[in-house]
């Protein structure tokens, strides 16, 4: 039942804004420790995202991962057509279905990829201090002349540029421009290869981040029903609008995440973050866009961006790379997710580990062990920012402070769950940006949106409970909590909503107006 707490909070806004602001207030550093136990599955709150590729694209292989602890399946659009990649869907809904569990499905556009041509004598070694020739046209005309899919290159490089090939291992210098060439320089050897990647780490190009083919491929994608649409090589923010236009004129409410992976999207991180949904850390090419000494640095620095805007930010590349060929990581590695995690990253992704590697569930077991024993040396720690004031406006400042307030009430009453209902799913995602290590549960009317929290740090998504009712979701989530072994008679739980649930199922003509958020602590009835 409701306590006269409960009633208060739901039926006078001045008191319940006083006793949120209170609980706001209230140090939680002196608080009992809170548990630490994860959801039914043993899953960590830190999110995975797991490549589907070759070596998991089978049903039995994808629903193990499942049930490993992956939350989001990633399909990278470098690799695979739609055809294909619409089987890949189709088959992880199914499994979603049949595991009963929300599975989110994220897309990820290739953007516009660079390539050398043939290269003379492939493979080529470049020595220091060699010179080589970037012209225009499809065909080289001597050994040290190189051509690139970007027909644009040569008009656009400047002398000065920096020209990156083998994944950034060979770097030359444009030392001098004619009409239809570019004199470089060798600054960094080594040895490239015919078709390899290149990158431009301060050119400024006139490609734009959706080719043709990215474009069609979002289409494809809003059509498909996916969750979530990554954009690769973002710049400014206009290129995050332009597809997330794309996603909606197609009829899908896809989130756009933005891939920060060039110098140019650190130049603008705040714009961007604040256009975007979410971001991912994509190491990889960013690693050689910048200098790579500077990578532990911007990852942190894109974090905390990601944390004022509220946010979600998911950090990718080699996480724990050796793991293709390997049962155990390498120490590193198991660090580098431990940081990630311990930093206030909500998501660790899988690449080529999981795609193409000889172990997939191996790794994403691992994974999911690193983020549990992580998670425990934190779970004493306060909840996030609790004075913080984000820059973001995603949320009503009513939303917030409820939201706030909950959070502070589970830690103070030593709440056994937070149940977030939650039509949209901004509920979740604002308790999620708390922090807080009292479990929670995510329920919605809106299977979307219980897909969409499948990114969401700490937030266990919940299907079936009826979120559009106070009184059937607190005797649905009394008789839940007690036969998973969260809670037990006397227990309590805190329950925050929106508008939707505070008007219950038919709709209330005095809450159609305004914002109407509300928080119930509610104490388990039952055996």
């Amino acid at each position: 039942m409701m306590s006269k707490q409960a009633d208060s909070l739901t039926s006078d806004p001045a008191a319940a804004a006083a006793s949120l602001a209170e609980a706001v207030r209230t140090p939680l550093t002196s608080a009992l420790p809170m548990p630490t136990s994860s959801d039914i599955r043993g899953r960590a709150r830190t999110k995975i995202v797991a490549t589907v590729g070759p070596a998991c694209s089978e049903p039995e292989m994808l629903k193990k991962l499942a049930l490993a602890g992956v939350d989001v399946f990633r399909l990278n659009m470098a690799h695979g057509d739609t055809e294909r990649q619409q089987q890949n869907v189709d088959t992880i809904r199914k499994i979603s279905e049949e595991l009963d569990q929300p599975i989110a499905i994220l897309v990820d556009l290739a953007g516009p990829k660079f390539r050398l041509g043939e290269v003379a004598g492939d493979p080529l070694f470049c020595e220091h201090g060699a010179e080589f020739f970037f012209v225009a046209g499809d065909q080289p005309g001597a050994p040290n002349e190189f051509t690139c899919s970007y027909k644009p290159l040569v008009k656009e490089l400047q002398v000065g540029n920096h020209v990156m090939l083998a994944d950034g291992t060979v770097s030359m210098e444009v030392v001098e421009k004619t009409p239809g060439r570019a004199r470089m320089r060798v600054v960094q050897q080594g040895t490239i290869r015919s078709r390899q990647g290149i990158n431009l780490p301060d050119v400024k190009l006139s490609a734009p981040a959706i080719s043709m083919t990215d474009h069609q491929h979002a289409e494809w994608a809003a059509k498909a029903g996916v969750d979530f649409v990554s954009l690769s090589f973002v710049r400014k923010p206009d290129e995050v609008h332009a597809l997330r236009d794309i996603l909606q004129s197609n009829g899908s409410e896809a989130l756009v995440i933005a891939k920060i992976e060039k110098r140019e999207a650190l130049d603008r991180l705040d714009q961007i973050v604040a256009a975007a949904d979410g971001v991912m850390v994509a190491r990889g090419d960013l690693g050689v866009e910048i200098d790579v000494a500077e990578m532990p640095v911007e990852q942190k620095r894109i974090i905390t961006t990601c944390h004022r805007h509220e946010k979600p930010v998911i950090i990718a590349t080699q996480m724990l790379d050796s793991m293709h060929d390997a049962l155990r990581p390498k120490r590193s590695e198991v660090t580098d997710v431990a940081n990630a995690i311990l930093d206030g990253g909500d998501a660790c992704m899988l690449s080529g580990e999981t795609a193409i590697g000889n172990y997939p569930l191996e790794t994403v077991k691992m994974m999911n062990r690193i983020a549990l024993a992580t998670e425990r040396s934190m779970a004493d720690r306060p909840p996030r920012d609790a004075d913080a004031v984000p820059v973001g406006k995603r949320l009503h400042d009513v939303t917030r402070a409820v939201v706030r307030g909950a959070g502070a009430m589970a830690h103070t009453l030593r709440a056994k769950l937070v149940v977030a209902a939650s039509f949209s799913g901004r509920t979740a995602m604002a308790l999620s940006q708390h922090r807080s290590f009292v479990p929670t549960i995510g329920v919605s009317t809106n299977e979307q949106t219980l897909r969409k929290m499948c990114l969401y740090w700490g937030v266990t998504p919940l299907r079936g409970a009826p979120a559009f009712d106070t009184q059937a979701l607190i005797r649905f989530m009394d008789a839940w909590a007690i036969e998973q072994g969260f809670a037990t008679k006397g227990d309590r739980v805190v329950i925050v909503g929106g508008s939707h649930l505070a008007a219950g199922p038919e709709g209330s003509k005095e809450m159609t107006g305004g914002v109407h958020d509300i928080v119930i602590v509610h104490e388990v009835e039952g055996a």
